[in-house]
Formats: structure tokens, sequence, C-alpha cells
């Protein structure tokens, strides 16, 4: 293979992994789901939903998986039984009061055992006959998400109210998408404050396959990679750009300013299969502004890539960031100017100034897989440096390491030829 148009094999998407997962569960399994991620947020689903399914267990325990205890609470509240929810410190910490105050308002039974709006929860599972409710989305998309995936279970099918402007909006879409692709009606009012879905048609699409389209959050850390290594062309076999319904495609329109060029191929054979190829042409705008309102995942990746490039940055839309994982703004702020970086902060805004990185601590991981695969990049361009708690990174990319060192070699080859 040339080593200037390296192959990187991407996980698939846990996002429409565990959205297909939910929604087969809810329908009895008619559908056949190929490709499904191996991210351990994908398999824990899996794992909880299979001990639902045979009725080994009440009790369900999620880690640090935000969207699998979400989507689970959601499922259980309309899933006759006693049941409890739980995960470890940090996402108890976590919010979950816009969806337990909404499936309550419907009727379901909910108690939190420690601190209210937060897990652990005991549920004693309750169909809703209620058709109407409302949510506060600012807080996580997820919520929308949990609820619309439910809807085709009540008898009325659901018509979920925003009353508030939805944080990472796409990952809503992507939902819809879904409920569509397996026949279940849905619509969205022109403002996108109003979602109905309509209950299970007579008879559900069976044997239906479903291919999960490879992971654009995951892409964003290849877009770094050639980024730091211009010249290096690096080719994502079954990734789309114009098919995908993953809001992080934008990844692709963010890494032009930092000088990326995107390009599509299509199988000359099987037009449906195709492949992003990414290479850098190291010219780069001096100043990004951008609001990862709707793709927070991207900005740990954008903001280190800054960081390494020089390129001053101007970030907004990162208040939710603080409720992931880890504090992001927090951890990115800390492990930057471990090694030089000038950052700082307000409520709604992040803001790099331009300097030399001296990178010789270790990289603090805090936990979170984003963060680890953020500053994991920049081993290409400093190899000595120490990523702490590396295996972070299973959360959502199993062979992140893989895949970077053979970018690595692919770079060192380039040089040396």
């Amino acid at each position: 293979m040339k080593t200037n148009d390296l192959h990187i094999e991407l996980p698939t998407s846990k996002s429409l992994s565990n959205r297909w997962l939910i929604l087969n569960h809810i329908a009895g399994y008619p559908f056949a789901l190929r490709n499904l991620s191996t991210a351990d947020d994908t398999v824990l689903l899996q794992t909880l939903l299979s001990q639902l399914r045979r009725g080994t267990t009440n009790h369900f325990y999620c880690h640090n998986a935000g969207t699998v205890a979400r989507f689970l609470l959601t499922l259980l509240a309309v899933t006759p039984g006693q049941w409890t929810l739980n995960g470890d410190q940090r996402l108890k910490q976590r919010p979950f009061a816009p969806l337990i105050n909404t499936l309550r308002s419907m009727g379901c039974r909910i108690t939190c055992t420690e601190q209210e709006g937060c897990l652990p929860v005991t549920i004693e599972g309750y169909i809703p006959q209620h058709k109407m409710a409302d949510i506060d989305p600012s807080a996580s998309s997820q919520f929308v998400s949990a609820m619309l995936l439910i809807g085709p279970l009540l008898p009325q099918g659901l018509t979920l109210t925003l009353t508030d402007r939805a944080a990472s909006r796409p990952y809503i879409d992507m939902t819809c998408s879904v409920l569509n692709q397996a026949g279940i009606e849905t619509s969205v009012s022109p403002n996108r404050r109003v979602y109905r879905v309509a209950t299970f048609p007579a008879s559900i699409k069976k044997n239906l396959a479903i291919n999960i389209e490879r992971d654009w959050s995951s892409a964003s850390y290849i877009y770094a990679a050639a980024a730091l290594l211009p010249g290096l062309r690096l080719r994502m076999p079954g990734l789309s750009l114009s098919s995908s319904t993953q809001g992080d495609k934008v990844t692709a329109q963010i890494f032009e300013h930092l000088g990326v060029s995107t390009r599509e191929v299509r199988s000359p054979y099987r037009p449906q299969i195709r492949s992003i190829t990414v290479q850098s042409s190291s010219i780069h705008t001096p100043t990004l502004e951008y609001n990862f309102l709707d793709c927070p995942d991207l900005l740990p990746t954008v903001l280190v890539t800054c960081a390494a490039l020089g390129v001053r940055a101007h970030l907004k839309g990162i208040k939710n960031l603080r409720l992931k994982e880890s504090d992001r703004i927090n951890a990115l702020k800390e492990e930057l100017e471990k090694m030089g970086a000038h950052v700082s902060q307000t409520a709604t805004q992040l803001r790099l100034a331009p300097a030399t990185l001296n990178p010789v601590a270790p990289v603090n991981t805090h936990g979170d897989h984003r963060i680890a695969m953020a500053f994991g990049i920049l081993t290409l361009r400093y190899p000595d440096l120490v990523i702490q708690d590396p295996d972070q990174v299973t959360k959502s990319f199993p062979d992140f390491w893989k895949q970077l060192d053979l970018i690595r070699r692919a770079a060192k080859e380039q040089v040396e030829s």
C-alpha cells in the first residue's frame, strides 16, 4: 500500500447503533442489525437489553454511559415491572431531571433515591396513556431522543414539545431518521419545537437489514492527524459525506479552515460503497471561530489541533461540554496550560491564543475518552508525550491506538522516502 494513501478503519457509529438497539428491542427484534459498534457503550447497552429481555435482573448499572442510562431509564419507565438504575460517581453527577420530570408528568413512577434529578433511581414501569408531553432539551438532546424512541409504544404515539432550543440538535434528526427508516412516521413543526411520533404501524418492517454507518465523530481524529502531517493522504473506507445522517460530518467543514481538504470517493463497481480521503496542505486560517452547540464532541479535537498548529481559536457553544464524561472545558484548559498554551473561558466561550507547546508532563485524561483521543493525536508530533489511562478510548473507538500507529509509521516512511 502506498504510504500517501493509507486506509484507516473507523468504528461504526455508536450513536446509530444505540438507537437501533433500543428500537429493535421495543419492536420485538424484527431488524437485522449489521456492523454494530464494538465500542464499550454499545456493548454495554446490548448486555443490559439482553438482561431485560431474559428477565435475569431488575438492577441495571450503566457505569459512565450517559446515552445508555438515559435511553434505558426511559425504556424501563414504560416497561411493566420494578427496576433500579444506577451508574458510577460521574454519571450520578450528570443531569437527568428534565427527562425524569417529563416521564413523571405522563404518569410514570420514578423515585430518585439519593439526589433529586439524578441517578440512582427506582422505577415502577407503566405505559402512559398520555399523548402530549413537554421537555427541556437545553442540557442534552438525549432527553428528546430517548422520548422519541419510546413514542411508538404509546397507544396514541407521542407529541413532544421542546421548551427551549435543543443542544446537539442533529442527534434528534438522527433519531427521527432511524424511526422513519424503520417505517414509523415522524414529523416536526417548522420551528423545530414540536415533534410527533406515530404508534407502531399495523405491520412493522420485518427482516429489514440495517447497515450501521462508520462514525464521523471518530473521523475527526483522523482529520486532526492529517492537519498535523501535511501531505499524508488518509482514506477512511465506508465513510460518506453526502449520504450520512450524522451531524458530526461538519468535521469536514471545520477542518477545511485548518488546511485539510476532503474528497468523497465512490467505488466504480458498487456506487453505494464510498470513502473519504483527507489531506492537508499546511495552509490554514490564522484564527478559527466556530459554534459547537450542535457538535460538542468535536470541540476537544479541534481545540487541541488549533493549539498544535498555532491557530488562534474563539469557540462558542461550550456550555454542555461541562456535563459530559468529564468537565471537558476545565480538562482541556488544564491539560493545554500544562503544555504552555494560553486558554481563557467564560460560561459560553473558550479562547485559545497562539503559543509554542512544550508537552512534557503526562496528559491526565480525566476519565474521558474524547480527552484521551484529542491529546493522543499530539503524539504524532511529540512521540514522547505520555497519555495516562489510554484505554479510555474503548468507550467509542476501540482501535484508536492501532490506527494511530499505522498513521505514525506511514508518516515516518513518507519522511524517509
